[in-house]
């Protein structure tokens, strides 16, 4: 249990990684390896578009709702994205 002492997280697994976190680090990663790799095929624009939902999903998980709708937001736009560029 992590307890805080002067803000200071404290105690037997202090600065752990918990399950949460690992999953919000893997969606931005996603999300940043898939942007960069947007001009190599379509599929990597709806990659970036599953990879904003989880980050919006971890957005919610975490209690930070704006950045939970701003990502779902991006994932509709990737998805329009995707859309456009398949034509």
């Amino acid at each position: 249990m992590v307890h805080c002492t002067n803000g200071v997280p404290t105690g037997k697994g202090a600065g752990a990684l918990n399950t949460l976190t690992l999953f919000g680090l893997f969606a931005v990663t996603a999300m940043l390896v898939t942007y960069a790799l947007e001009n190599r095929s379509t599929w990597f624009i709806l990659a970036f578009a599953a990879a904003c939902a989880l980050g919006s999903a971890y957005g919610f998980l975490q209690g930070a709702w704006p950045f939970g709708v701003v990502e779902a937001i991006w994932s509709v736009v990737a998805i329009r994205r995707w859309r456009q560029a398949k034509k």
